[in-house]
């Protein structure tokens, strides 16, 4: 194994470095795209659609598209490469979670949004820009 990180030590290093700047930018983006949620956002039990792209031209549209996903899957990866080796696994591989598409992902982000200490970490922080709480929805 020592071996190994002799030989990459410069993949070492550059591991490193994205582990700290993303560590860093959560730590910086974090707080203010929580803040930009609207409060109803997770009020109802479908989704509303927004997509930034929706009135581009069809192929500009599903190139963003792929584009996302594909960034997703690479910080999937990426996170999951963090479980072994130094940096933020669970937290790279949730934002990669949030940029793919699939089916069930609204239900799978309200969940985790509607725990307790979640949804009172979350409506803590909006409530310090200002903000009002996140409306939850009812069964």
């Amino acid at each position: 194994m020592l071996d190994w990180i002799t030989l990459d030590e410069a993949t070492i290093w550059y591991m490193a470095v994205f582990s700290i700047v993303s560590f860093a930018a959560t730590l910086l983006l974090v707080p203010v795209l929580v803040i930009r949620i609207p409060e109803d956002y997770f009020a109802e039990n479908k989704r509303h659609r927004w997509e930034p792209w929706a009135h581009q031209h069809p192929v500009i549209r599903w190139s963003l598209l792929a584009a996302k996903n594909i960034l997703g899957y690479i910080f999937i990866i990426l996170g999951i490469a963090m479980l072994v080796l130094p940096g933020q696994g669970i937290l790279t591989i949730l934002i990669g979670i949030m940029f793919i598409n699939f089916p069930g992902k609204y239900r799978l982000e309200r969940w985790v949004i509607m725990r307790a200490p979640v949804l009172n970490t979350i409506n803590k922080l909006r409530q310090r820009a200002g903000h009002m709480p996140l409306k939850t929805y009812n069964r």
